[in-house]
């Protein structure tokens, strides 16, 4: 195996281990045995837990940035205007975190470790490219971009103390019964 295909899948087993454990709580040594390689070559892949922290957490965020901009370009073929693309993306959000529960977790994560200056960069960057990305695939104004993007976080939030399997389930989780955002 090359060192690119042995890179890409410890960085799928960090994303696992660091999903359920966090920065501060995973061990290498757990992601090297998930990953099957040796700690030492982990080490050699990525110098620092750190630096596979990273790797991890911008997969995340580009798994995220490709789902949107291949629901954005569903819904523009459709026809639709930039407000309905904005709807488009939030289901296509919705059903993501739904069938990927690692993503959101890791997302979660990532932002619980800004702590660290070095991550906080990189979760800053990388949430500005999800931003300028929606921003530009969807058309939609300043303030839809800021309404959608809260929205996106109450969706955190919800799934992140559920486990719904369906939109329905994941809405009727909000105290007082709450609706699916539009």
């Amino acid at each position: 195996m090359r060192a690119s295909e042995r890179r890409d899948e410890v960085v799928a087993a960090a994303v696992t281990e660091f999903a359920e454990t966090g920065y501060s709580g995973t061990s290498t040594a757990a992601i090297a045995r998930r990953a099957g390689v040796s700690q030492p070559y982990l080490f050699q892949l990525f110098g620092t837990k750190q630096e596979l922290f990273l790797a991890a957490v911008r997969l995340c965020f580009a798994r995220t940035v490709a789902g949107f901009e291949a629901s954005a370009a569903s819904a523009r073929a459709a026809g639709k205007d930039p407000i309905g693309i904005l709807t488009a993306m939030g289901d296509a959000y919705v059903q993501l975190v739904l069938a990927d529960r690692e993503l959101l977790r890791l997302q979660l994560h990532a932002y619980s470790a800004c702590g660290e200056p070095e991550v906080r960069a990189v979760v800053r960057d990388e949430f500005g490219i999800l931003w300028q990305t929606v921003a530009r695939v969807s058309g939609a104004p300043p303030e839809a971009l800021r309404q959608w993007f809260a929205n996106g976080m109450l969706i955190n939030v919800i799934a992140s103390f559920g486990n719904p399997r369906t939109a329905e389930e994941f809405f009727a989780l909000i105290p007082g019964g709450g609706t699916q955002p539009s």
